[in-house]
């Protein structure tokens, strides 16, 4: 059977951020780049450039980095986004504008407030500029499940005519059915009856649990590329994840007759990296990538694998790079062999991001007895999350707690600034974090809100790492996250509070927006 290529564009960094509670600085996002270039996905959506200042320089720094993928900038279909797109892509060698616009009746009424005939003129505009600003264009019809498909024929064929070789129908609420949505990509891609040189998408969202079976039927309808996210991360109920669309089509080539270039034996560390750096967990029962996919509990089934794995494996731990063999490094591991296991984990850190590493790794083979994979991947998830220049750092801190104090918790805390003094003070608190959090807060002198915190075990061994992760919000409407790694779960905590207040000003640099310390 005669096979055909799909294009995969991965979208977690533009709407897989957008998920509620995710906010990747522009370090951590170029390591989820680079792994997804590892993969060898045909193209990356790097970001909104119009969004923010912190956006356009993290689609800029990866568009001149990339050598592989396309690397993507999404823009309305508005002048003044479509400049700025072209703009951040300047430096790539393979740059693509991907413009959109509203095309459901519902989004022309209370969104855009534009009548059809509007929304196909802007469009057709706004794909013409693009396209004289950038030799690749793609257009989206936003809401296209819930579209006239004459209206959305038009307005694809009114977009290829302006120059858009990519043609993106959007199941933007996770509202389609999977045989309607093969039934509108059939109707559409002869409707619009373009000839090779046009390639039609998919872009699902997963509101109703569909996205991955509604971007298998757009391609059965014809789809040559298909848009998705690791770990189907994304707004509300997420995107399609790339990881179950690549691997269902791998695993029934002789359903699909389609191939990706994706390499299968990278997706479960690019699954893991984007679960640490994002803060988002992986499900144990997530497809293809979750801790229990290979694995077999009942009776019947262990015996059944035990004789032949085909038995209840329809695909291997090996082909998605989730092989049982662990190696164990300790304190006598070398740079080069700490190295080596982060690259296979999926970091690729610059070599002073290494050496920072490898000294907390060192330190950490102090105070515990084996070091697991597990906290080398938190160890270089907080040197990629921190900020390169730090604006305060931990002295010291003390921490009086039991239920023999009197008054509750106290924490002790000395901070040092970048000009070399140090600051401390101390308070009381709910618990010995609350008390520390409140103390540095009285050093830091910002108006902050704690807006998520969460701490992890790295292992299940008594001597397990903590793993914590912060985001704190301005009240000027900026957040950043941060983390921290310690054997000391308070020190953690202490430490990811601090990367978080450095990223965050690192984010009002970016944002141009000066931090001024609150009213006392």
């Amino acid at each position: 059977m005669s096979t055909r290529r799909l294009r995969i564009l991965d979208t977690t960094l533009r709407d897989g951020e957008q998920a509620a509670s995710v906010n990747l600085n522009a370090g951590e996002k170029l390591q989820i780049a680079r792994q997804l270039a590892a993969l060898r996905v045909d193209a990356i959506e790097a970001g909104f450039p119009a969004a923010s200042p912190g956006d356009f320089a993290c689609v800029k720094s990866i568009a001149g980095e990339m050598r592989g993928p396309a690397v993507v900038a999404l823009a309305r279909a508005r002048e003044d986004d479509i400049r700025r797109a072209a703009e951040a892509l300047a430096g790539a060698r393979r740059p693509r504008i991907h413009v959109f616009i509203a095309a459901s009746p519902i989004h022309l009424r209370h969104k855009l407030r534009m009548s059809a005939a509007e929304a196909l003129a802007a469009a057709q505009s706004a794909v013409r500029l693009a396209r004289s600003l950038c030799p690749e264009v793609q257009f989206s019809a936003e809401d296209a499940s819930r579209s006239d498909p004459e209206f959305l024929i038009e307005l694809y064929r009114a977009a290829a005519a302006a120059g858009a070789a990519i043609l993106n129908l959007t199941d933007t609420v996770g509202y389609a059915m999977p045989e309607e949505f093969e039934a509108l990509v059939r109707r559409v891609i002869a409707g619009v009856g373009a000839g090779p040189e046009i390639t039609f998408s998919a872009h699902c969202h997963n509101d109703l649990g569909l996205a991955t079976a509604n971007s298998l039927a757009a391609i059965r309808a014809g789809a040559g590329q298909v848009e998705a996210t690791l770990n189907g991360l994304g707004e509300r109920g997420g995107n399609a994840a790339l990881e179950e669309i690549v691997m269902a089509l791998r695993t029934r080539r002789d359903f699909h007759a389609v191939d990706t270039g994706i390499d299968a034996t990278r997706l479960t560390a690019a699954s893991r990296l984007a679960a640490r750096l994002t803060g988002v967990a992986v499900p144990p029962n997530k497809p293809v990538v979750g801790a229990n996919a290979f694995s077999h509990e009942s009776g019947i089934h262990q015996h059944g694998v035990l004789a032949e794995r085909s038995t209840y494996e329809i695909m291997r731990a090996e082909e998605v790079g989730a092989e049982a063999a662990v190696i164990v490094l300790g304190k006598h591991s070398g740079r080069n062999a700490f190295g080596e296991r982060l690259a296979k984990l999926g970091y690729s850190l610059t070599s002073w991001q290494l050496d920072k590493a490898f000294l907390a790794f060192k330190r950490l083979c102090d105070e515990k007895r084996e070091v697991l994979d597990g906290d080398l991947e938190a160890l270089a998830g907080e040197v990629v999350s921190a900020a390169p220049e730090r604006v305060y750092s931990l002295g010291a801190y003390e921490i009086n707690c039991g239920n023999r104090v009197p008054g509750g918790p106290t924490a002790w805390v000395a901070l040092k600034t970048s000009d070399g003094k140090e600051i401390c003070d101390a308070a009381v608190g709910n618990g010995p974090v609350d008390a520390a959090y409140i103390a540095m807060q009285r050093i830091i002198k910002l108006d902050l809100t704690l807006e998520n915190f969460a701490i992890a075990a790295t292992s299940r061994s008594s001597d397990a790492a903590g793993e914590a992760q912060v985001t704190v919000r301005h009240a000027a409407g900026i957040s950043a996250s941060g983390r921290g790694i310690s054997t000391d779960t308070v020190k953690a905590c202490i430490i990811a509070y601090l990367n978080a207040v450095n990223n965050l000003y690192l984010a009002a640099a970016a944002k141009d927006v000066k931090l001024v310390p609150a009213r006392p």
